[in-house]
């Protein structure tokens, strides 16, 4: 009993464990709120609502990233390298601002302009304008947001970091819920492209005694320097953010014409589900692995950093699949409504290529955290264009079920390109 009392608590002064264990119970209450926000939803607007609402998050989260100048993930690094220099923080703090504002600017003027035709290209239909009009008016409250977040996790206050995703998982649940009462299929869309802008104010709050938190901090000087490392970053990052939502607009749109908006529906429940399961590592991720990635400087233990993440996270996602394939029926009666019973046959192939998906981004990191810009884009791009291809090919074949097998099978492959690309830092050269 004593060698496992000392054995945990030796396991929890490990940072990654830490971080993980921290972001676990953030997560925990994530999803408990999202059961119950998915529920509600699925079963207020049904698998044909739940499609249109794919649509809206797709195009929503590629434009709140642009809005913020994809600069988060650089905001992290930057900050995490030169956190123990004032006057290059305050470089750092200030030009970030500068280019979320800017960005924000042009994006929410895209947003109230374009808001019909928006509505008729992604939404099907003419009468979502509003939905459009609101989000650009309220972008500015989740760029802001967005880039205080990026700050905390940059100066890696764990803690603070998770108390403020807790709060804001609570606001967003009641805010989610009142509107989608209130009005249905129309609340959800409200709530799609606000309530990220609700967490400002609560972000606000609890940064607020937070030692970088000085208006000193965001009111320095336009740095070129500084605001070419951010671009560097911010083309990486937006090639994420457009890349993999255009992808599933484009394919959910094949299977709503060629298919039916059900299946669609089916599809988008599946993602969700993954989704919700996989926050808990991808959370992880951005808050421990890539400040830590950025940190390190040598390369044998760079090399030690990602075995020991290995380590961590393969396990629990081994069980995490196993555990939610064992028991789909019930995920899909908990989260769902009876329409949604034969998406079961979905969840094979989901689950192994989230298992691939996640241990393929272990080592695809390194590029975001070395700013290998040109390697990342190309491999996004490529992966991205073959994903979409298999999607087209296996939908004729197998039906809606052929986007998860396309899925799992460019999974494989991108992993396998990754293994590749960093072999030399994975194998030792006296092993070479």
């Amino acid at each position: 009993m004593k060698h496992s009392k000392l054995f945990l608590r030796r396991l929890m002064e490990i940072d990654i464990i830490k971080v993980f264990s921290l972001n676990a119970v953030s997560t925990l209450i994530r999803m408990l709120a999202g059961i119950i926000s998915v529920k509600v939803v699925a079963a207020i607007i049904g698998p044909a609502g739940v499609a249109l609402i794919g649509q809206l998050n797709n195009i929503t989260s590629i434009l709140l990233g642009v809005a913020n100048g994809c600069i988060n993930s650089g905001i992290t690094k930057y900050v995490a390298e030169y956190k123990e220099d004032k006057c290059e923080i305050r470089k750092l703090l200030s030009n970030a601002l500068r280019i979320t504002l800017f960005f924000t600017f042009i994006v929410a003027l895209f947003l109230i302009i374009l808001r019909n035709y928006l509505s008729r290209w992604i939404m099907l239909s003419d009468e979502y304008g509003y939905v459009f009009l609101i989000f650009g008016f309220t972008i500015v409250l989740y760029t802001l947001n967005a880039l205080l977040i990026s700050v905390l996790n940059g100066f890696r206050e764990f803690k603070k970091y998770v108390a403020v995703n807790i709060c804001g998982t609570f606001i967003g649940l009641i805010f989610s819920i009142t509107l989608v009462f209130s009005f249905g299929l129309t609340g959800a869309m409200i709530n799609a492209v606000t309530f990220q802008s609700v967490m400002f104010f609560v972000t606000l709050w609890m940064c607020r005694k937070c030692q970088w938190m000085k208006y000193s901090n965001f009111s320095g000087c336009l740095d070129p320097v500084i605001i070419r490392r951010y671009l560097g970053y911010s083309l990486m990052a937006f090639t994420t953010l457009s890349l993999g939502p255009v992808s599933q607009i484009l394919l959910r749109g094949y299977v709503i014409s060629e298919v039916s908006i059900t299946e669609a529906g089916w599809w988008e429940a599946m993602n969700r589900i993954s989704s919700m399961y996989l926050s808990v590592i991808t959370t992880s991720f951005a808050v421990y692995y890539l400040p830590r990635l950025s940190e390190i400087k040598d390369n044998w233990e760079l090399r030690r950093e990602i075995f020991r993440c290995y380590k961590v996270i393969v396990p629990i996602l081994l069980i995490a699949t196993i555990v939610i394939y064992l028991l789909r029926h019930f995920i899909i009666w908990l989260l769902f409504t009876p329409e949604f019973y034969p998406m079961e046959g979905f969840f094979i192939w989901q689950m192994l290529g989230d298992f691939f998906k996640i241990v393929s981004w272990l080592l695809s990191y390194l590029m975001v955290a070395k700013a290998m810009t040109k390697a990342f884009i190309t491999t996004e791009v490529i992966f991205t264009l073959f994903f979409v291809g298999l999607g087209y090919i296996f939908i004729q074949v197998n039906g809606t079920i052929g986007l998860t097998q396309a899925y799992l099978v460019n999974y494989i492959l991108y992993l396998l390109c990754m293994v590749i690309m960093f072999r030399r830092t994975l194998i030792p050269a006296k092993y070479k």
